[in-house]
């Protein structure tokens, strides 16, 4: 089974009755790679049902602890790049208890803390997308293979949110970080 394949199959289980989902795009957008959960959440943006709630974090996104508190999610599912010891653009489904050995560290608090915040404080699942970067020096823009991966990854998400949760449109469901 392709990681393309294994990504989408354990979406769907792990979203299988999820009734509100919050997205956090992680990463900075001057480290090239790095910035692919970001690029993620803008090709899902006008794709989701109104009970997903689209967020660019940028590299903070524990100042949207407030936004995903009040949204109420049932699940919360952070994408970024990681170190997945596999090629570029590779990607899967990590846990909150492997987050801590995968998550690059390019944040100002390490997303094990803000998974660990979340579970506490507002009961929801929370699991990582990780995506192998190729290249996080300075620089913008992805590199090839992750823009290929962006485009995968936000299919693999639209596909299994229609088949798990409502499908209503709400274009305005985003919040940038600033």
């Amino acid at each position: 089974m392709d990681s393309s394949s294994e990504l989408r199959n354990q979406l769907y289980a792990w979203l299988r009755g999820c009734r509100r989902l919050v997205v956090l795009g992680i990463g900075n957008p001057l480290r090239g790679d790095d910035a692919v959960g970001l690029r993620i959440i803008q090709n899902l943006q006008g794709k989701v049902p109104e009970n997903v709630l689209l967020i660019e974090c940028g590299m903070v996104p524990e100042n949207y602890f407030g936004k995903i508190e009040e949204f109420k999610p049932t699940h919360v599912l952070m994408v970024d790049a990681a170190h997945l010891n596999m090629e570029a653009g590779a990607s899967r489904l990590i846990s909150t208890e492997e987050i801590a050995g995968t998550a690059l560290s390019t944040h100002t608090l390490p997303l094990s803390f803000l998974a660990e915040m979340i579970k506490q404080n507002i009961g929801a699942e929370v699991m990582l997308i990780g995506v192998q970067p190729k290249n996080i020096e300075f620089r913008e823009g992805l590199s090839p293979n992750l823009q290929k991966a962006s485009r995968e990854i936000a299919d693999i998400i639209m596909s299994v949110l229609k088949e798990t949760v409502s499908p209503i449109k709400n274009d305005g469901n985003v919040q940038n970080c600033v």
